[in-house]
């Protein structure tokens, strides 16, 4: 189970820390996990099983944003991030490289 796997000792870490860690984990898991589903409905010949297999891909979505929502309340740097990037119009990138200036 990846949620297992740190770099360093768990007793050296925050409460904050692996609480976040949990976060971060399993919205890569849930974003693996809507991957997965849009393959195989690709590959899908079924109609009834790609109707299924979408379905389970938008519910994955829908725990992602959960997570990030947890992660945006939780940490104001995701929170600035976020809010910098996006639901915005225009070049991502160029995002960045205004905000440097």
């Amino acid at each position: 189970m990846s949620s297992e796997v740190l770099h360093v000792p768990r007793e050296k870490l925050r409460r904050e820390t692996l609480n976040m860690h949990y976060a971060i984990t399993s919205l890569m898991e849930e974003f693996e996990a809507v991957d997965w589903y849009r393959q195989r409905a690709d590959d899908c010949d079924d109609p009834s099983l790609k109707a299924i297999l979408l379905h389970n891909a938008r519910e994955e979505l829908e725990h992602a944003s959960m997570v990030l929502e947890w992660m945006r309340r939780n940490d104001a740097e995701v929170a600035e991030q976020l809010k910098e990037y996006l639901f915005t119009d225009g070049s991502i990138t160029g995002r960045e490289e205004s905000a440097k200036d």
